[in-house]
C-alpha cells in the first residue's frame, strides 16, 4: 500500500480559512494533548490526524532520518495489535491510512466514515503508548527504508542536487539534514535507538489531534479524553534554537551524476513567519513567488520558455510555514545548445527587475487571485482543512493565523514585494548547485521515483 514517508510538501504552504459557518473548535485535555476539530457535515466522512511535533530538524549527526524511520516502524505493532493489523482494521471498515515525516513533525492520519472515528483514535491511542518495536520487523522495515532512499534518492539525479544543495546551503541550521537521512545513518540504526527516540517525543504533551467532518466537536472532546486522556505527559527534551550562521559570500555545488540534462538550484536565505521581524515580510515573498512562477501567465514561462525559449522549465517556490528561516527556491532545466551561463544569468535577472521595478497593479492582482483560488479550493477537501490546521499548530503558528491568509496576502504592496527582494535576494546570501549529467548506463538508468514505500 503507497504510504507518504516524506513531505516535501514545504514548498507548497497548505493555509486554511474556517468557513464561519463552521467554526474551529479548541480543546486541551489535561495531560497536554491539543485537540482541534472543524465540522463539515457536507458528507458522513471525518479526516482524523495525529500530529507530533518531531522531524529531522530536531536530528543530529548519526541519527538522521530516525524521525522517518519511526515514522515506518509506527505501523509495525503494538502489544495488543501486531504488526498490519492496524491498516487491517482500516480498510476493513473501508477507510485509508498513512502517514508522512517532514523537517518540523511527524503526523498519522485516516479517512473513514464518521461513525468509525472511536476506532481511529484507539487505535492512535494505543501506538502512542505500546508501540512494541519487534527486532524482526526492525530489520525488514529498515531494508524499505534503505530500499526508498535509493529509489526516492540515490536514483534520482534532481533529488540527489537538491540533497546535497541543502546540506551546503546550511552550516547550523537542521534543514541541511535530508528528512529520510544519510545512507550512513540508516545503516547504523538500533531498535534502542528509535526507542529512545519515540521515548522522547511521541507523549500527547507534544501531539496535536485535528479532526474535521461530519462530526460534533463535543463528542470528539469525549473520545478524545477517553483514549488519549489517560497517557500520561511526559517531560520533553529542550528544542534548541540552532539558529544559522550568518552567510558571509555565496555558495556553489556541483553534483555529477547519470543524467539526461542539467538543473539549476539556486536558493537565497528569507524568514518565514516564525522568524520575520516584519509581519508583511512572508507574505510579499509569497507573491514574488507568484509573479515569477504562477501558471502559465508568469514571468518564468511566459518569456524565459517561451518567448525567449531558454530554459525547458523554471520555478519559484517558498513556503513561510516552518520553524526556521528557510530558502526562496529558483530551479530550471536548461533548453537544449543554451549554455548554463546563460540560464543562471536569466533568473538572477529576473530577481535584479523585482528590484528594480514595481510590480504593476495587474500583474499582481492576477497572483494574488491565484493565491486565494487556491486555497479556497483546498478548504473544499476535509483532509486539506486538517491539514491546514495541523500544519499552523506543528510549527508553532496558532490555527487562527490561517483565517488571516487572504487578507495579508491582499494587503500586500508593490513596494513591500520590491523591499523583500532588495532585501533578500543577495548573491552573497544565496547557494546554486547545478547538475552536471553523467553518461547513463542503458543497464542503469536514473530514475525519478516520487512514491513512497512501506
Amino acid at each position: 500500500m503507497p504510504r507518504i514517508g516524506l513531505l516535501l510538501l514545504l514548498l507548497v504552504p497548505l493555509w486554511l480559512q474556517a468557513d464561519q459557518g463552521s467554526p474551529v473548535h479548541e480543546f486541551m485535555l489535561d495531560n497536554g494533548m491539543k485537540v482541534l476539530v472543524l465540522p463539515d457535515q457536507r458528507a458522513p466522512v471525518v479526516s482524523s490526524m495525529v500530529w507530533y511535533r518531531v522531524g529531522s530538524s530536531h536530528e543530529h549527526g548519526g541519527i538522521t532520518g530516525i524521525s522517518h524511520a519511526l515514522e515506518h516502524m509506527m505501523f509495525k505493532g503494538t502489544d495488543t495489535h501486531p504488526a498490519g493489523e492496524f491498516s487491517r482494521i482500516i480498510a476493513a471498515l473501508g477507510g485509508r491510512e498513512n502517514a508522512f515525516t517532514s523537517r518540523d513533525y511527524t503526523a498519522y492520519f485516516q479517512q473513514l466514515a464518521a461513525e468509525h472515528l472511536a476506532t481511529a483514535l484507539k487505535l492512535e491511542a494505543d501506538r502512542m503508548q505500546h508501540l512494541a518495536l519487534p527486532e524482526d520487523e526492525f530489520i525488514q522495515e529498515m531494508r524499505v527504508v534503505r530500499e526508498e532512499r535509493r529509489l526516492r534518492t540515490e536514483d534520482n539525479p534532481n533529488a540527489l542536487t537538491f540533497e546535497h544543495f541543502n546540506a551546503v546551503a546550511w552550516l547550523n541550521s537542521p534543514y541541511g539534514i535530508p528528512v529520510i537521512g544519510w545512507m550512513v545513518d540508516i545503516d547504523e540504526y538500533t531498535v534502542a535507538d528509535l526507542r529512545d527516540w519515540y521515548d522522547r517525543w511521541y507523549a500527547p504533551n507534544n501531539a496535536i489531534l485535528v479532526v474535521v467532518g461530519d462530526v460534533e466537536p463535543d463528542a470528539v472532546h469525549d473520545l478524545a479524553r477517553t483514549h488519549f486522556g489517560p497517557i500520561p505527559a511526559r517531560d520533553l527534551p529542550a528544542v534548541k534554537s540552532r539558529t544559522e550562521t550568518p552567510q558571509l559570500g555565496e555558495r556553489r555545488i556541483k553534483v555529477r551524476a547519470p543524467a539526461r540534462v542539467p538543473y539549476l538550484l539556486m536558493g537565497y536565505k528569507v524568514p518565514v513567519i516564525m522568524t520575520a521581524e516584519e509581519d508583511w515580510v512572508p507574505y510579499a515573498l509569497q507573491v514574488a513567488a507568484g509573479v515569477l512562477d504562477g501558471g502559465q501567465s508568469a514571468r518564468f514561462a511566459r518569456e524565459l520558455v517561451r518567448e525567449r525559449e531558454l530554459v525547458a522549465s523554471a520555478g519559484a517556490s517558498y513556503s513561510p510555514l516552518s520553524r526556521l528561516d528557510t530558502l526562496f527556491m529558483l530551479s530550471a532545466t536548461p533548453s537544449a545548445g543554451v549554455e548554463r551561463d546563460a540560464v543562471e544569468a536569466a533568473l538572477t535577472e529576473a530577481l535584479e527587475r523585482l528590484k528594480d521595478e514595481l510590480v504593476s497593479t495587474a500583474e499582481l492582482e492576477r497572483v494574488k487571485a491565484q493565491v486565494v483560488a487556491r486555497e479556497v479550493y483546498r478548504r473544499d477537501s476535509i483532509q486539506g482543512q486538517a491539514m491546514g490546521l495541523g500544519m499552523l499548530e506543528s510549527v508553532g503558528l496558532p490555527w487562527q493565523l490561517g483565517d488571516e491568509f487572504a487578507e495579508r496576502i491582499r494587503a500586500v504592496t508593490p513596494e513591500q514585494v520590491q523591499a523583500v527582494a532588495r532585501r533578500y535576494f543577495d548573491v552573497d546570501r544565496r547557494t546554486v548547485a547545478w547538475l552536471d549529467p553523467l553518461p547513463i548506463d542503458p543497464e542503469n538508468p536514473p530514475g525519478y521515483f516520487d512514491g513512497h514505500l512501506r
